[in-house]
């Protein structure tokens, strides 16, 4: 069985309206109302759009150029570090890079903004922050970067490059739609913003991304044609009162009459049209020449006056570059070079036209190539003031305007004045035509302004105080005909709309639905333990105007979501909002970039958060930027795989980044460099390398221990770390991890998993100096640990399960 595409929702809405029972005029109105989808094209895309690395340079806390080098494809990424150490800056440099803008600082006070985003301690360095994106199945790797020109936050530049520093055109790699319906990023602002309750914003961005534009137009169309029917009618009955009390006035039959056909509840528009028909054949046709003479239009003076002046400067530039004269002037160029060539080509400097002797020197090339230049040089303003004649010419022609249709045959003399205006096309000497041209033009508009003035007077005096009347009346008509429509579209207009509203909501929270599902999953993911409950979320009324509607519970009891949530609850019902919109199957952009979502979280929330990233880091690069540890926690307690990054930031805003790779390997790492160093003084060696062992081993010890305390004794997370947080010494790590209980004696199992063990450990303990004379004494510390660090991690048959990657 074939996966069919869904329907289009104009296909739905007429489908829905094909089984209908309304009647069929109904039907007839709203498909045409229906917008067509032809024009509705599937967005642009661009993608598949990752990141693969963020930087940033006197921007915000980045003082000097550091970059965020980030792991190609789906996964999860954890950018750790504390607060101040830089990693929002990372975040916001992203996403100015990408959009223009930073979301962070929307709304708030620009003064603010102006002042704090240039880093302070980097003044001569230039702001700058770029990403560098992987674009299309190939991977492409594309750079866009935003740098500073000025003080302001808007004195910036955009440029975007290819990998081969070819620029590019933003819309090429980045679409522009779907970046502001399916955004990416979802910074701390935006997760404070819905304790605000701002979701109207929202409500557009799903409108759109689900394509539900066009039954919002429908619904406007539809209103819109119940408002204008209103109108005309509306119009019409004023027209009507109106031209009534001003007919009563006119002591005329006509007027009368006139009045009696438009009393009345229906007016009588056969009567009132017999009445605007019965002026003779004649009459009319005398008015309708009139009306002709009265609108007449000769030619735009200031125009001709243009054209003449253009024709005269040609003839004058003609005349003085001699045009005529320019294929003599190529003709003797052409000789010249040829005899230029001839000399060249035969090195003697006879004539072969002559034969005189050495006439074709050196000199005489020289002479002649001049020759050649400024004789081309003449044949060129030749044919430029040939050109220029031939356009203005044209120009003038352009602007005479045959004899009117209406006023061929007359012998007036408008007739006369104006076919001597059409002759003057025929005239092709420029400075013969401008003469011409102005002549006539002057004489035709002062003929039209006589007969204009002339057919004005005899049309005010026409049917003296009638004839004002019989237009208004004309006009009356016109308007009563479209009241006679309107009535009946308006009420067909009306049933439409009433059908149409149910089917909306239907159709809407029918493609809503897997949204609002996510949605809810997402919620129940964050929010298992809570009282709230998430229902459903729904669309609530068009765009501009609308907002998202959540169906909220509090022991199955309905409350306002904003009043019954704790600030926790408000960031996890953000992401189960965000989520669903940043990851619907239409976005290019195969990444996501969440700035502090752990805040205000209680343990549980941030399991939860920990699977809802993991399960979208399977198709996505999800990246979160946190100073919580407890995301870290939680990752490694639910055995998620993920790269962590650790920014740290030092004294003049330099940023360092680091990868941190398991704790065990990194601690034993470190060792190892230090124990193979030959040049270590004796004391260094006796306290730091037994320490730096230490610390491999309660690595070791921590996670065993997490591992066991989870999966067998089914401890939370809260409940673990309160366990591990109160270990102090190196055999209470050791004896929770291999007993689960950090009371009792733990030498036994230490010494059947890793014999010598425990007299390592209590050397650890005791704080005593190690004998560490020679490097081989303390490569052979470090072997010692490594092997009791990998015994411990294997004592539970899973070894370094989880953890960063």
């Amino acid at each position: 069985m074939t996966n069919q595409p869904p329907a289009s929702l104009r296909a739905l809405l007429l489908d829905r309206l094909h089984h209908s029972d309304l009647a069929p005029q109904v039907k007839e109105l709203l498909r045409e109302l229906v917008p067509d989808e032809s024009a509705r094209s599937s967005r642009g895309r661009a993608g598949p759009v990752q990141l693969q690395s963020i930087t940033a340079a006197g921007w915000r806390g980045i003082g000097p150029r550091t970059t965020l080098e980030l792991p190609p494809g789906p996964g999860l990424v954890v950018v750790a570090g504390p607060n101040g150490a830089g990693k929002s800056s990372f975040a916001e440099a992203a996403e100015t890079a990408l959009t223009g803008r930073n979301s962070r600082w929307d709304g708030r006070r620009a003064t603010d903004w102006q002042k704090g985003w240039r880093n302070l301690h980097s003044p001569d360095v230039t702001p700058e922050v770029s990403v560098v994106l992987s674009v299309g199945e190939q991977g492409e790797a594309v750079t866009l970067r935003r740098t500073w020109h000025g003080p302001k936050v808007d004195e910036a530049r955009t440029k975007v490059e290819g990998p081969d520093d070819s620029e590019r055109k933003l819309e090429e790699v980045v679409d522009a739609e779907a970046l502001d319906l399916a955004r990416p990023f979802l910074p701390y602002s935006e997760l404070g913003s819905m304790i605000n309750g701002t979701l109207g914003g929202l409500h557009d961005a799903f409108f759109k991304l689900l394509g539900l534009e066009l039954l919002a137009e429908t619904d406007g169309r539809v209103k819109d044609a119940v408002s204008e029917c209103k109108q005309t009618v509306d119009r019409a009955d004023a027209l009507t009162a109106r031209l009534l009390d001003d007919l009563g006035a006119l002591d005329d039959p006509r007027a009368r009459e006139a009045a009696q056909a438009l009393s009345g509840a229906a007016p009588d528009l056969g009567r009132v049209r017999a009445l605007l028909a019965s002026r003779t054949p004649a009459a009319e046709a005398e008015l309708a020449r009139l009306r002709r003479h009265a609108t007449l239009a000769g030619p735009d003076l200031a125009e001709v006056g243009g054209a003449v002046a253009r024709l005269r400067e040609a003839a004058a530039g003609a005349e003085e570059a001699r045009y005529g004269s320019a294929e003599e002037a190529r003709r003797m160029a052409r000789l010249l070079e040829t005899a230029i060539e001839h000399q060249r080509r035969s090195r003697t400097a006879d004539c072969p036209v002559c034969g005189a002797k050495n006439r074709l020197d050196r000199a005489w090339a020289e002479q002649a190539r001049v020759e050649v230049e400024r004789l081309q040089a003449a044949a060129a303003e030749a044919e430029a003031a040939r050109q220029e004649v031939a356009v203005s010419v044209r120009a003038g022609h352009d602007l005479v305007q045959p004899v009117p249709v209406w006023l061929r045959g007359e012998t007036s003399p408008l007739a006369a004045v104006w076919q001597e205006w059409a002759r003057c096309r025929d005239i092709t000497h420029p400075r013969e035509l401008a003469d011409r041209v102005e002549r006539a033009a002057a004489a035709l508009d002062d003929a039209c302004r006589q007969v204009r003035g002339e057919a004005a007077r005899q049309l005010a005096e026409h049917d003296g105080a009638w004839q004002p009347f019989a237009v208004r009346l004309a006009e009356w008509l016109g308007a009563a005909e479209a009241k006679e429509a309107a009535v009946d579209r308006g009420k067909h207009a009306r049933k439409a709309r009433t059908w149409l509203r149910p089917i909306i909501d239907e159709l809407r929270d029918e493609r809503l639905r897997p949204f609002a599902r996510r949605s809810q999953e997402v919620w129940q993911q964050l929010c298992e333990h809570s009282s709230v409950t998430l229902g459903s979320v729904t669309l609530g009324g068009t765009p501009g105007r609308g907002k998202v509607v959540l169906d909220v519970s509090v022991d199955d009891m309905s409350a306002p979501a904003y009043s019954v949530m704790s600030q926790g609850e408000l960031h996890s019902l953000a992401l189960s909002l965000f989520l669903p919109r940043a990851t619907h199957a239409d976005s290019p952009f195969g990444f996501l970039v969440i700035d502090d979502p752990v805040q205000s979280m209680d343990p549980e929330k941030v399991e939860g958060l920990a699977r809802v990233l993991d399960a979208c880091a399977r198709d996505r690069q999800v990246i979160v930027f946190t100073h919580d540890t407890r995301l870290q926690q939680a990752v490694a307690h639910l055995g998620i795989e993920a790269t962590v990054l650790r920014v740290s930031r030092q004294t003049d805003s330099v940023v360092d980044v680091e990868t941190l790779t398991d704790p065990v390997e990194q601690a034993l790492a470190e060792a190892r460099a230090v124990s193979l160093d030959p040049n270590l003084p004796q004391d260094v060696a006796d306290h730091v390398l037994p320490a730096m062992c230490r610390v491999a081993v309660e690595a070791a010890c921590l996670e065993t221990a997490r591992r066991m305390l989870r999966d067998e004794k089914g401890l939370g997370l809260r409940a673990i770390e309160q366990r591990v947080e109160s270990l102090e010494r190196t055999k209470s790590y050791v004896s929770l991890a291999l007993l689960g209980d950090e009371q009792q004696h733990a030498r036994a199992a230490v010494e059947r998993i890793c014999p010598g063990g425990w007299t390592l450990i209590e050397t650890f303990n005791s704080g005593a100096h190690m004998p560490l004379p020679a490097v081989d004494d303390r490569k052979d510390l470090v072997r010692r640990t490594k092997a009791l660090a990998t015994a411990i991690r294997s004592s539970t048959g899973t070894q370094g399960a989880g953890g960063a990657r």
